[in-house]
């Protein structure tokens, strides 16, 4: 089974995300959204190439693949070997090629 990195940007993403969930909709709705971003997390370990290739990356060196984790919010990540690396998380009702010009 791969490994799974959580990449700094993208816990920062994920962190600002489930924080102005809680805010607007309160801790329980804070609770189901990082379950469901656990939940697909461990899908991607099992089945990697679920993703698609994200074309805001096409530019990069390695291939990028996103998953919409809710409805509104966006899984970027590579694979590297027998590890996943989770690049970026973003709302998907941002700008996305902005939200993509900012991950390395």
């Amino acid at each position: 089974m791969m490994k799974i990195f959580w990449q700094p940007f993208a816990n920062e993403g994920k962190r600002q995300i489930a924080n102005y969930i809680r805010r607007q909709f309160g801790l329980n709705s804070k609770k189901i959204f990082m379950e469901k971003v656990d939940e697909t997390a461990r899908m991607l370990m099992s089945n990697p190439y679920i993703g698609a290739i994200d074309p805001y990356y096409s530019d990069r060196t390695f291939t990028y693949r996103s998953i919409i984790v809710n409805g509104l919010n966006k899984m970027v990540y590579r694979i590297d070997g027998d590890f996943i690396y989770i690049v970026d998380f973003w709302d998907t009702r941002r700008e996305p090629q902005r939200q993509a010009s900012k991950t390395e």
